[in-house]
């Protein structure tokens, strides 16, 4: 997960990811690492933080999370 030291929506997604039993999360911060930063925006062609992965599938934001685990779709794709 691509995050920043301040960002609430990062918080709550590893609080979510962490309620489905995620016990690992790689955090990428971006806030310190210039060059991270970039890398995020060329892998997930999107500016804003945390940009999500699960193995190699981009999820998105904290709001594509929350939808997945809204539409069930979550654990599937965890337990893959």
């Amino acid at each position: 997960m691509y995050s920043t030291g301040t960002c609430p929506y990062c918080i709550m997604a590893e609080r979510l990811l962490r309620s489905k039993g995620v016990t690992e999360i790689e955090k990428i911060r971006v806030d310190l690492d210039p060059a991270r930063r970039a890398e995020m925006m060329q892998r997930s062609a999107r500016r804003t933080v945390p940009q999500i992965y699960i193995g190699d599938i981009h999820v998105g934001g904290y709001d594509d999370l929350v939808q997945l685990d809204r539409n069930d779709e979550l654990v599937k794709l965890l337990a893959d």
